[in-house]
């Protein structure tokens, strides 16, 4: 996987913007009206504002994932847990695969659920809630056909006879994706 990353200071915001040639920006002194803010670190106990610990990860996103998990009906936990297992929080990852962002949406999956820019946290969280609501209902909120869907696609789900695949690969994701959620259902 290729995966883009850059530290967080102890009160550093991070403004991004894709041009019209796909090529993103990144900046902590945003000059430009296309920038949007892409992640802000608290300052910890001493310094007022509090981060959310995402297994040892700050947690920028969690207003954001809070509200696509009310809007969308999946669990903040859930929702927590794809995007560490799928990106360790980076919103500039990608994999060799071609999926992009923090929950790596594949370009037609992205399409099908409205994200026009997978670089966009908002976006791509919004359309991972989404597409996890969906195989959640489609497999009668069967959380590991769900995510072994997720993982290998509903296809290989359904010539495995609605069962998980027998994939090395989508095996360790399903353990990986269960171990964060536990956790973070214990911390919510």
């Amino acid at each position: 996987m290729w995966v883009l990353s850059f530290p967080f200071s102890a009160s550093c915001a991070v403004y991004s913007y894709v041009d019209e040639r796909g090529i993103v920006h990144l900046t902590d002194r945003p000059t430009d009206p296309r920038y949007r803010l892409l992640s802000a670190a608290g300052k910890g106990k001493r310094g007022g504002k509090k981060s959310v610990s995402t297994l040892g990860v700050a947690d920028p996103f969690h207003s954001v994932i809070s509200d696509a998990a009310r809007r969308h009906g999946v669990q903040s936990a859930l929702i927590k847990a794809v995007i560490k297992a799928e990106s360790g929080f980076n919103p500039m990852a990608v994999s060799r695969k071609g999926a992009v962002g923090l929950m790596q949406l594949m370009p037609g999956t992205a399409k099908r659920y409205g994200v026009l820019n997978r670089l966009d946290p908002v976006a791509n969280i919004n359309g991972g809630a989404k597409m996890l609501r969906e195989l959640l209902t489609l497999y009668d909120n069967n959380l590991r056909l769900s995510l072994a869907a997720y993982n290998a696609g509903s296809s290989a789900v359904k010539k495995y006879g609605n069962d998980v695949p027998p994939y090395p690969e989508t095996r360790r994701y399903i353990s990986k994706v269960l171990k964060f959620y536990r956790t973070y259902k214990k911390s919510m």
